[in-house]
Formats: structure tokens, sequence, C-alpha cells
């Protein structure tokens, strides 16, 4: 009875974690797109203090003296509400390793091993680590891609734990047969999301102003060596120069251009996956999100990248990746000789 409570505590947990690390990534997204990185230029406080509240005299000096620059009142509230929100998964990761632990140390151990929250404490450390760099780096595109992804991974990680957590559909033993298939669309996921925190982080998303052509052009001029150099400073080039148009429109082109053989593969994919009784719902949301990001993302072009549009692009990617995490699991799950326990009948016991 006690291990079936704490279970059930550490899964709704769980659940609450990865749906609030999903609500960061949308916020992080925001925080970027309104450039408000540097709304608090140091860290982990604002202008030294706790809040920009407390620094409001700081804020208003900065701005009064660069009214055009990277500081305001609004910007360090957006910065630092991102920042607040990122300690808080700090606090409920660090809640899932205190839980798992003590049942281990108490011989009532859960059914799930305590070193996964342990590595997602370790993820999130490293993480908020990147975000600090973020703002003491003055957003150099790495940095920034890089904390975009481990964000995203610290999500495809929550979300497989909370898989192993819930319990799951009669399985179809047929379905473990495309393990392979289904890594292949994460690994296709991952690089496409990737390039597109690449052009987010280069504000490369306009360098091409027209679809299905690029300024009027299938093939336009392109500096491949400039824009996907990674070390160098936001819009410079590694000697130190402005980046060039070409570089930018490189970067926009490889991201549209590898999104068709995404988004194929990933129609073909789920079609193939709605066979299976027990893949059929994230089957359907997998096709459902990949039509909204493809709808997203023209529009984006199309109107000239408005906020929400972006917002919800940068969104749909997050929860994209959920979708296809979680058929990773339950395909996996389905490999033949694994039993899993009818959902029905779990939630019954």
């Amino acid at each position: 009875m006690w291990v079936k409570a704490d279970d059930d505590k550490f899964r709704k947990l769980v659940w609450v974690t990865t749906f609030l690390t999903l609500d960061l990534v949308m916020f992080g997204g925001f925080t970027r797109l309104t450039d408000s990185g540097l709304g608090c230029p140091d860290w982990p406080g604002c202008y030294g203090a706790s809040s920009p509240f407390i620094a409001h005299a700081a804020i208003t000096a900065a701005h009064q003296a660069m009214p055009t620059g990277p500081v305001s009142m609004t910007k360090a509230w957006i910065e630092m509400i991102h920042r607040y929100f990122a300690m808080a998964i700090g606090v409920l990761i660090i809640a899932q390793v205190v839980i798992a632990w003590s049942a281990k140390l108490r011989r009532r151990p859960l059914h799930v091993s305590p070193w996964w929250p342990t590595s997602l404490l370790l993820l999130i450390v490293v993480q908020g680590i990147f975000g600090a760099w973020t703002v003491t780096m003055k957003l150099q595109p790495v940095i920034v891609t890089t904390h975009l992804l481990l964000g995203l991974t610290l999500l495809g990680t929550l979300g497989w734990l909370a898989a192993r957590q819930t319990p799951l559909p009669a399985h179809d033993p047929e379905a473990g047969r495309y393990r392979a298939a289904a890594l292949a669309a994460l690994v296709l996921l991952v690089v496409q999301i990737a390039l597109g925190g690449w052009v987010s982080t280069n504000y490369a998303v306009l360098a091409c102003t027209d679809f299905p052509t690029c300024n009027g052009q299938w093939i336009p001029p392109m500096n491949f060596e400039q824009g996907f150099h990674l070390w160098r400073a936001l819009g410079m080039t590694r000697d130190g120069e402005a980046i060039t148009q070409d570089a930018l429109v490189a970067i926009h082109w490889t991201h549209r251009t590898f999104a068709f053989v995404v988004v194929a593969y990933l129609i073909a994919f789920a079609l193939k996956m709605r066979r299976f009784a027990s893949l059929r719902r994230p089957a359907n949301g997998v096709l459902l999100v990949v039509v909204l990001q493809f709808v997203t993302g023209l529009t984006n072009i199309v109107l000239q990248w408005p906020l929400p549009v972006a917002v919800a692009h940068n969104g749909g990617a997050a929860i994209l990746l959920l979708l296809v995490v979680m058929l990773n699991f339950r395909i996996l799950s389905s490999r033949p000789g694994r039993v899993v326990q009818p959902a029905r009948d779990a939630a019954a016991a």
C-alpha cells in the first residue's frame, strides 16, 4: 500500500513537472522572441537585486541611456519570470529526487530507479549554467541554441519518465518491429529543432521573404561557412565582421529545406503507426502538430514573423518532441517478450 501511494505521488509530480517544463520551454521562446534575453544583463539577479521591482532605478537609468537597447522594465520582468519559472522546475525535480531516494532507503523503492530523477537534476544544473552563459556571453548563438536544446532534452526525458509512470494500453507486439523507424523519427526531429533554434538565435527568420522560393530564387546565393560557423558572436563572423545576408539565407534555407524531409517522414511514420491501437492517439497527435507546424512556419514568413505565431511554432516543436518520445516509449514497450499491463487493469489494481 505504501509503495503504491509513493508511486502515485511520484507519478503526479512527474506529470506536473513535465507540463510546467513545456510551459517553460514556450516562455523561453517568448523571452528570446521579444529580445528580452538581456533584459537583466547579470545573473542570477537583476542588477544585483532579486527582482526588477527592487532594481527599478538601475533599469530605468539603463533604458534612458539607451532607449532602443536591450534593457527595459518590461524586458527585465520577462527575463526574470523566465528565471523564476526555471527555479520552480528545479525545486520540483529536487522533490522527485528526495521522494525516489527516500523510498529506496526505506526499502520500499518506487517502480523507477532513483537515478532517473537524479539525472534530471544534473541536467537542469547544466541547463542553468548555460542559462547564465546566455546572459554573460551576450546571446552568443551557439550558447543560446545549446540552452534551447538542453531545455528540450529535459522536456523529452521528463516525457519518457512520465510515460514510464503511466499505465499503458494493451500493447501490439508487431509495433516493436518499428523501433528503428521510431528512433529515426526522433533523430530527424531533433536535427530539425536544432536547425530551427539556429535560425531563431541568429535572427534569420526573415532572411527569405517569400515561399516556396527564397527571395525569388529556388537556390539563392548562400554562405554556409559563415552561417554555420558555431563559435562567433551574435551578428558577427568569426573574424569579427558583420555577418552577411547570404549567411543568414543559408541558415534559413537549410531549416526550410530539411523541413520537407522531416514533415514527409513524420507523416508517413505516423500514418503507419495509426494501424496499432496502442499507438493511434499519439500518432494522430503527431499528424495534427506536424500540419500546424508547417502552417505556423509558413505564416511566420508570409506575415513577417508575428509574435503569437512565432511562439506557437516554438511550442509546437516542443509538443511534437513529446509526442515522438511517447511513441518511441510505447514502441519499445511493445517489443516481443515485453509484458505490459493493460491500462484498465493497471488502474483497477
